[in-house]
């Protein structure tokens, strides 16, 4: 699949990004687009690339009216966005450990040995975690991998607004997924931004850093 960037200017991407809450509503996103979008947000590290993150996009009327009563004061993104983005952690990412070691191996980037030993010693830490645990990696990774679709999304020629307020505990199993198993990351809205976003200001680096 071929990418073409709308903006490769890193400073922009990266120092131009505001969160847009209200969006184009004629503009919406392809299947294959949103499939590209996701694949580069997974060019993010995730540890021992278990890759946890799981995406579910939410785009038909039908389905964000289901997500509506969820969001609370966050309709305005829900309305008027080509997508919501919901991204969960998959607390049983490693069923699929193999497969991606596997694929490595044939992609030239693992020899054999190195992926036996360290499946070998990666599957069973896995399955030791405890919940909590569990919850703290794929939340990590997760989120990692959401920062990475918020710039992508940006290079295309889009804008993304990251959510948080959201009911947490309901959220997988209303779009069909066992709640015990997916971990609620945090909600994505993307599509064309029609309003400027807000200025916001950071705290110095020098307040928030300390050298030992």
């Amino acid at each position: 699949m071929e990418t073409k960037l709308i903006n490769n200017d890193f400073s922009e991407i990266t120092f131009g990004r505001k969160s847009i809450r209200l969006y184009d509503e004629n503009v919406k996103i392809s299947h294959e687009e949103m499939l590209q979008l996701i694949q580069e947000a997974t060019a993010a590290p995730s540890s021992v690339n278990m890759q946890p993150w799981r995406f579910v996009v939410i785009e038909s009327r039908e389905e964000k009216e289901k997500l509506k009563p969820l969001i609370r004061f966050n309709t305005r993104q829900n309305d008027t966005s080509s997508a919501m983005i919901l991204i969960f952690g998959d607390t049983n990412c490693y069923e699929l450990g193999e497969e991606i070691y596997n694929q490595a191996v044939e992609e030239g980037k693992m020899p054999t040995e190195v992926r036996n030993q360290q499946l070998e010693a990666i599957i069973p830490y896995y399955k030791s975690f405890t919940k909590s645990e569990m919850n703290d990696v794929v939340k990590i990774d997760a989120s990692l991998a959401a920062m990475q679709l918020m710039l992508v999304a940006r290079a295309h020629g889009y804008d993304t607004n990251p959510i948080g307020g959201f009911e947490s505990d309901q959220l997988a199993e209303t779009f069909g997924l066992d709640k015990s198993r997916y971990v609620p990351v945090l909600i994505l809205s993307i599509g064309k931004a029609i309003e400027e976003g807000y200025e916001s200001v950071r705290l110095s680096a020098s307040k928030i850093t300390s050298f030992k």
